[in-house]
């Protein structure tokens, strides 16, 4: 319970350190939401979405799952993505793996975990399809980091493919899609692909996947 407790007391002088430094702080959130983004991160603690981009309250939209995953068949990432797009008209949707992911771990072995092996189906072909490149990598830290890096340009991929991006396109070329990797190791972003914003660029990922 102390680790419970601990988060309590964090907060309150979170709230009271705001407040000093900005009395306005909350009463200037509550008539609503603006953000420039959304952003699909991993559901890793050790990935803090606003930490590590700088984000401020109300800039960001979140959505994280095991492995950053777009399923075109999962309703909770297509509500949040319809919302985001939809309703809060983001300029830029981002999809942002990182290295030493636990999901994409394990997709690169056969060892079977339960029910999450039906969510990391998808990492699994996509280990399957890229299988002679990262065999040709030197060691299985190489072979880990390029799954990640596929993992992210295929969830873009997938993004192209929905309904909301898609009717999002036909209206104008936006929202940016951006596929970044965050590294445990330095606190860095790595940009995979940047301004996916129609049709065409979306089917110049095809090389790439």
């Amino acid at each position: 319970m102390n680790n419970y407790y601990r988060l309590l007391d964090s907060n309150r002088r979170w709230a009271h350190d705001v407040v000093e430094r900005d009395p306005d702080y909350f009463a200037s959130r509550l008539g609503g939401q603006a953000p420039h983004f959304l952003f699909i991160g991993c559901s890793d603690s050790r990935v803090p979405a606003n930490t590590l981009t700088g984000a401020a309250a109300g800039e960001m939209f979140v959505h994280r799952n095991i492995a950053n995953q777009v399923h075109t068949s999962d309703l909770n990432v297509l509500s949040v993505l319809q919302f985001a797009v939809e309703v809060l008209d983001v300029k830029h949707v981002i999809v942002c793996g990182h290295y030493e992911c636990g999901g994409v771990k394990a997709a690169a072995t056969e060892t079977h975990y339960g029910l999450v092996d039906n969510w990391l189906a998808g990492i699994r072909q996509v280990r399957r399809l890229h299988q002679r490149e990262l065999d040709a990598l030197p060691d299985e830290t190489a072979r880990q980091n390029r799954l990640v890096e596929l993992n992210v340009l295929t969830q873009i991929y997938n993004l192209t493919l929905t309904p909301v991006i898609r009717h999002a396109w036909e209206r104008g070329r936006r929202p940016l899609l951006h596929g970044l990797v965050y590294s445990l190791e330095n606190g860095l972003l790595k940009e995979l692909v940047q301004g996916v914003d129609g049709p065409d660029k979306a089917e110049a990922l095809s090389p790439m996947l």
